[in-house]
Order: C-alpha cells, then structure tokens, then sequence
C-alpha cells in the first residue's frame, strides 16, 4: 500500500508496479487523499521537465494496466492491526484490505533540532525563511512560479553568516527544485565572499509549464495541492511501515 500523491509516490507506484509483473499475486493499492482530478498525474508532455512529465505518464499507466489500484479521497484516521496486518481506516469509515506493508509517502518537515541553539528567523507554518516562506508558499506557488532567490531571502537577521540552503530551506513547502537550490548556493557563496552584487543578481530561469500537486498544505481531499516537484529522493526516504519483515 502506498500513501501519497506526490512524485514520490508515483515513483513507488512504477517500481512496485513491476513488482506485480513478476509476481502477480501482489497488490498494489495507491491511497490519495484527495480526489482525482485533471492533474492527477502530473503535467505529462506539457511539463517543461520531460522527466518529470514521464514519470506521471508511467504511474498512470500503471493503474490504466491494473497493476495498482487507486483509491481517492481517502483521509486516514487511524491504523489497526489484523493478524499482524495493516488496515487503514478513513475518517468516513471506510476500512482498506489488510497491508502487509505501507509506504507513506506525505511529505515532511526539515529537521532543525541541531540548530536548536540559534536564532532561526523562520515563518511559523512553512518553517521556511521569513522572507522566502511568502515566495515558495505552495497555495500560492508551483514549482515555476517561485520567484529565483538567494542569499538575501535566506537569511537570518539575528544570525549573521547563518544561511539554510537547499530543500531543508523550504520547509514544508513542497516546491523545491534541484535547481533553485544550485542558484542559492552560488548566491550565498557570493555574499559570504564578499561580491555583494554578485549574490543579487539572477542566474536562473525556471520552467513555467508543468504541473506541481500531492501532498500540500490545503485541507479539502477534492482540492488540488501542490507536491514535491524536484526532491532528492536519497535525502527524503519513505517512512515504511512494514509489519512483516522483507527478505533480502
């Protein structure tokens, strides 16, 4: 079972999708919390990152071909066990067939705590920056329309030389892109070596087509949300809940 809408789990749903070829007696079931809409799946040949575009493409060939189930709207309330399986209960009252595995795939927040000691000046919902949370705030933004950014939205007023950079710098906000964060590295490495002029100027140029959603901020499982549009896979790993252990 999958839990999540957002780039990672389609990823999920592809690998485990060939699960199922080889072994067809698995089920795969892909929980979403919203209801499906046009952008389900992504941008597709729209998306100015034709990777990205791709990997809905194939996540819905997927479920086109039978080898994941999706179930929409689904907002779970609790977890229960049953002979050491896992079933999902939604807040409606619906209760999924026994797991013996779940990925949740929902997103996350940064984990600050080893700056616990510093003065971190961060918006109190996205956990971002004080002056880049109302650029990246994904009610707002997609992954194309955050504005470029560096050194001077990334900084600490009480902290100076303290800079966040990369997805963390976004907090909960799920429209980082692999790009924007080489663009605050080479801002901040301006500003700390002294070429204030450099660390202002824009370097980039972001892709305006394209679709964000998945796991966001908005409430309403029939509302569009935004979703990871670039995230590190090897930095964000999926909490796995597995009450059988996989074998090697």
């Amino acid at each position: 079972m999958i839990v999540g809408s957002g780039h990672s789990a389609m990823t999920a749903v592809i690998e485990l999708a060939e699960v199922v070829r080889r072994h067809p007696a698995t089920t795969v079931t892909w929980v979403l919390r919203r209801g499906v809409i046009g952008d389900t799946f992504g941008g597709g040949a729209s998306d100015a990152l034709p990777q990205r575009g791709a990997l809905g493409a194939r996540a819905h060939a997927a479920v086109d071909a039978g080898l994941a189930t999706m179930v929409t709207g689904f907002r779970t309330e609790r977890v229960d066990l049953d002979g050491g399986r896992a079933v999902l209960i939604a807040e409606d009252g619906r209760a999924l067939p026994p797991a013996d595995h779940v990925v949740v795939l929902t997103g996350f927040r940064p984990d600050l705590s080893f700056l616990s000691e510093m003065r971190l000046a961060l918006d109190p919902v996205l956990q971002a920056p004080l002056e880049l949370a109302p650029e990246i705030d994904p009610n707002v933004h997609s992954c194309g329309s955050v504005p470029p950014h560096g050194a001077a939205e990334l900084t600490h007023p009480e902290e100076p030389g303290l800079y966040i950079v990369g997805m963390k710098s976004y907090g909960r906000a799920p429209t980082f892109l692999a790009l924007t964060g080489y663009e605050q590295v080479r801002s901040v490495a301006a500003e700390l070596a002294g070429d204030h002029d450099g660390a202002r100027r824009v370097e980039l140029v972001l892709p305006e087509t394209g679709v964000c959603n998945g796991a966001g901020l908005a409430d309403a499982p029939e509302v569009p949300e935004p979703s990871g549009c670039g995230s590190a896979p090897a930095e964000t790993p999926p909490l796995s809940l597995s009450l059988n252990p996989i074998g090697t």
